[in-house]
């Protein structure tokens, strides 16, 4: 019984997952186009993240070994 349940249950959760095109509701207009905007966006153009909201990594591997400036705030632990 239980196990029928949880069959049914995750077909359930399956299927709202279904993916269609956007669209704004009967009786609504879309939203308007942007001030500076030449033609108004796609909804998929409205679903893509802007780039500062996925930035890309930066990583800056050290190519060659490189000693350390002297810093006079680094002082040796005290006992």
């Amino acid at each position: 019984m239980r196990t029928a349940t949880a069959i049914a249950l995750l077909t359930l959760l399956a299927a709202c997952g279904s993916r269609g095109e956007l669209k704004p509701a009967e009786g609504h207009a879309p939203p308007p186009k942007p001030a500076f905007a030449t033609a108004a966006p796609t909804p998929s153009e409205m679903m893509a993240p802007p780039s500062q909201a996925v930035p890309t990594r930066n990583d800056e591997l050290l190519t060659r070994s490189q000693e350390r400036s002297n810093d006079r705030f680094s002082q040796p632990p005290r006992n």
